[in-house]
């Protein structure tokens, strides 16, 4: 399908379906998973009961509004089992028909634990969504991977999120070698001219600008932002914290944009962000009970391509 001349990004995070428990296999339930099952049938499931609705109500209004690709920067699930991502990547089956499909990367409740991993339960369900138009691009392990669209837009996702066994902690770290070629891809020719992208689903900051506590953040989130400084037109998206929000820090004139969660209630929020002429805007999302919805009158500029500004 031919590109519009304005490309739309619906960027969406932190969904969180789950599914009874009953259908866990029973060998999944052990350690922290115990811990984190009954904690999130104790105190958040009440907050994500209508995940699968919201998931069907968002993937209308990416219809209505006309997204052109979905970008879902994690933590589709509660534990990381296969039930649950299995049920997750039904419910985002509706955004992979936008004209140019769906990216998704995994968060850390999505790799839950090493089990997760080994299996490579993720890939399973959502490897069609990890896709790489630029494979010289990416280190050893296969990270970051480039997606190429259009002329003017490229999306790198960044694997931030690992297994977290500790009860205590749920914090991300970018692997050396995948730092180093993330720095070389953003200013790889290839991608030059074009809108950048990067996703990944660590937060380098909290919405105050402030580091996120060791515990619970990406343990390497000034070299994440050392590589951003180099990115001279377009934006870092995350989730993990659930909070939507915007972050012009001091240097960089890409900003940081946290999609927060798409489905916790009272606080469901995205972006939209359009990108034409060399020129880029972000409109943050919301639900209004009914439905989503654009706060138009905050739609904002993201930056300019070099020589406009």
């Amino acid at each position: 399908m031919a590109l519009s001349a304005v490309v739309r990004i619906l960027h969406f995070s932190d969904v969180h379906v789950d599914v009874p428990a009953a259908r866990i296999p029973l060998a999944d339930w052990f350690g922290k998973r115990l811990v984190g099952g009954a904690n999130h049938a104790l105190r958040r499931a009440r907050h994500f009961r209508s995940s699968r609705e919201k998931l069907a109500q968002l993937a209308q209004f990416a219809q209505a509004e006309g997204a052109d690709l979905a970008v879902c920067t994690g933590d589709l699930t509660i534990l990381g089992t296969e039930p649950e991502l299995e049920a997750a990547a039904a419910a985002v089956a509706p955004f992979a028909e936008r004209p140019l499909g769906l990216v998704a990367i995994p968060g850390n409740h999505d790799v839950y634990l090493p089990d997760s991993v080994r299996e490579q339960r993720f890939e399973k369900h959502f490897g069609k969504y990890l896709g790489n138009d630029v494979p010289a691009l990416a280190g050893p392990e296969g990270w970051p991977r480039v997606r190429l669209f259009g002329a003017d837009v490229a999306v790198v996702t960044v694997r931030s999120a690992r297994p977290n066994p500790a009860v205590w902690r749920s914090s991300g770290r970018i692997e050396d070698r995948e730092l180093d070629a993330l720095r070389a891809a953003v200013s790889d020719p290839r991608l030059e001219g074009r809108f950048v992208m990067i996703a990944t689903h660590y937060a380098p900051r909290r919405e105050d600008g402030t580091p996120d506590r060791w515990t619970h953040g990406l343990e390497n989130a000034d070299a994440l932002l050392g590589v951003l400084s180099t990115v001279r037109w377009g934006c870092l998206v995350h989730g993990h914290i659930h909070r939507r929000f915007r972050l012009d820090l001091p240097g960089l004139r890409a900003p940081v944009l946290g999609a927060g969660s798409a489905t916790q209630e009272g606080r469901e929020g995205f972006w939209w962000i359009e990108v034409e002429g060399g020129e880029a805007y972000a409109t943050p999302g919301f639900h209004d009970g009914r439905g989503y919805r654009l706060e138009r009158d905050a739609r904002a500029l993201v930056g300019r391509a070099a020589g406009l500004g």
